[in-house]
């Protein structure tokens, strides 16, 4: 059956067998297919869905579309997370280092940002040189001298997910369930990890801002990841104000070193810790959470866990001098705040507005080509529940090019919203899910 045929079936509603979800994966990634023909294929999945059988073949046909990165050699039990994105998500940069300072091997292939979520990549380059295009090989080496890499995701791993996802984001089919599942786990599951954390985002700055929507890609990844004999578990946390006070490159990689250091701002100290505690556990640490947690912090306060982040960031040749002067460390020419109408409360710091504030200040790309301001971005001197007075600032837009100030500017008032009393802050931790394989 050729593409067309595909496309006819499921725009029917019918049910694509395992041989005709791996045709059709084939067809895909051939160069000579027509562009016109995989967009039509999206739109008839994100209109008539996947089951739950023909997701797990599409997650096992991009598999083995490429290469897959083998960790055999890597003693001990390797863990892997991933987010489903979100605004100021600086996690992996402490999470990461934070799990190789226990002894616990942590690898992750990562993006880059695209809107209003940011990409843990563009993080990574504000340290000059630094190399993330690891091969699988480089990769599996790194593992095995350090304990820890972040890397991209090369043309030969899981190329077919590639073609699919530059189709998504052209084609209105990124809210796509099935879609946003296999594609997930199809790269961690290639990236050779024997348990998997996910964090999937929950509010407006995130891909699904509904937590019933959130809940329902949890359980199929999950599943898919007990279909592959991976133990997988998933954390729903808000993403309904952005996480931190740091949004944009240079600034998150400040507060994650702080962070890294015990002097990051609360939500995402806690998150960190949540997430890790997981994982540990996933690691085979049947210590009760509150020891394990101790023991995080101890990581942390030796220096052991930054020191982690400096040896994963000189082995892929990044320079480091950042990470010891971030106190010293200034940001660009152009800077304004903005500051409170009245006294009071904050009540809500919309995500997603400030996301497209960060994207007009050249923190983000609103295209695949866009160049990134590694300085541009937004510091949040306050954040929902704090009290503020009249003239007061809120927060501090950052960006090279004056001209971008204006319209960054007035999407970050609008995020803004006041109250004369102190109001309910959501949890920050939403859900936790079951382990599964």
């Amino acid at each position: 059956m050729g593409l067309l045929g595909f496309i006819e079936k499921k725009r029917d509603g019918g049910i694509l067998s395992r041989k005709e979800i791996t045709d059709l994966v084939h067809q895909v990634t051939d160069p000579k297919a027509p562009e016109y023909q995989i967009g039509a294929l999206l739109m008839a999945v994100y209109l008539r869905g996947l089951s739950s059988d023909e997701t797990i073949y599409l997650t096992e046909a991009m598999i083995e579309s490429g290469d897959k990165i083998d960790l055999s050699d890597v003693p001990g039990i390797k863990v892997d997370k991933h987010s489903t994105g979100g605004v100021g998500d600086k996690t992996s940069l402490v999470l990461m280092p934070l799990l190789a300072s226990m002894g616990i091997p942590a690898g992750k292939l990562s993006g880059r940002g695209l809107g209003h979520t940011g990409g843990t990549l563009d993080k990574l380059d504000v340290f000059t040189g630094i190399r993330t295009n690891l091969s699988p090989h480089a990769f599996a080496r790194q593992m095995k001298a350090i304990g820890i890499a972040i890397g991209g995701q090369t043309d030969d791993l899981v190329p077919a997910d590639q073609i699919l996802y530059k189709y998504r984001n052209l084609t209105g089919t990124v809210g796509s369930i099935p879609l946003i599942a296999s594609s997930i786990m199809s790269k961690k599951i290639a990236a050779g990890a024997d348990c998997i954390l996910l964090d999937v985002k929950v509010g407006s700055g995130s891909t699904l801002p509904g937590l019933s929507e959130a809940r329902e890609l949890a359980k199929q990844m999950i599943s898919i990841g007990s279909t592959f004999g991976i133990p997988t578990r998933a954390v729903l946390s808000d993403m309904s104000t952005p996480l931190g006070r740091a949004i944009g490159n240079k600034l998150e990689v400040a507060e994650a070193v702080k962070t890294l250091r015990g002097q990051g701002p609360a939500d995402l100290t806690e998150l960190c810790l949540t997430l890790a505690c997981e994982m540990v556990s996933m690691a085979g640490d049947d210590r009760q959470p509150k020891e394990i947690r101790s023991e995080l912090y101890r990581k942390i306060d030796s220096g052991k866990a930054l020191n982690k982040l400096i040896q994963m960031v000189d082995y892929q040749a990044g320079d480091t001098t950042i990470i010891n002067n971030i106190d010293n460390e200034t940001f660009i020419s152009y800077s304004e705040d903005v500051v409170a109408g009245n006294t009071g409360y904050i009540e809500q710091i919309d995500a997603l507005q400030i996301g497209k504030s960060s994207v007009h200040l050249g923190a983000g790309r609103q295209h695949k080509d866009d160049q990134i301001d590694l300085d541009a971005g937004i510091y949040l001197h306050k954040k929902p529940g704090e009290k503020v007075t009249k003239g007061e600032s809120l927060l501090t837009l950052y960006t090279s090019d004056q001209s971008r100030i204006e319209k960054a500017k007035s999407y970050a008032e609008r995020a803004i919203s006041f109250s004369d009393t102190r109001p309910d802050i959501r949890p920050l931790i939403l859900e936790t899910g079951e382990t599964s394989g």
